[in-house]
């Protein structure tokens, strides 16, 4: 059974923006609403079922320390497919931070 929902005190320029959205989509204002309500619900529903692939695969959601170093290791290799070039190695930075003091 459909619900109604209704939203109270919606700002004039947010109604008008909104309203000209509908426009140019060639909708009524109710239509435009129907239609953004249905793009967030898709969305998020989109979003869960990437998240839930995404810990199958990597494990996300067990505890904190259950990932071996080739899991880790693998999530790092997709992130960053190519090697950082042009920045300053980890033990130059340590040793200019030691040599300052």
């Amino acid at each position: 059974m459909p619900v109604n929902l209704s939203i109270k005190e919606v700002p004039d320029a947010m109604a008008d923006r909104l309203r000209a959205r509908a426009e140019r989509n060639h909708r009524s204002l109710q239509g435009e609403l129907m239609a953004i309500i249905e793009q967030a619900v898709t969305q998020e529903s989109e979003m869960r079922a990437q998240s839930q692939r995404h810990s199958a695969v990597w494990g996300v959601g067990e505890p904190r320390g259950k990932k071996t170093i080739e899991q880790i290791a693998a999530e790092h290799r997709l992130l960053y497919p190519k090697p950082f070039t042009g920045l300053p190695l980890a033990v130059d930075i340590v040793r200019e931070d030691r040599d300052s003091r």
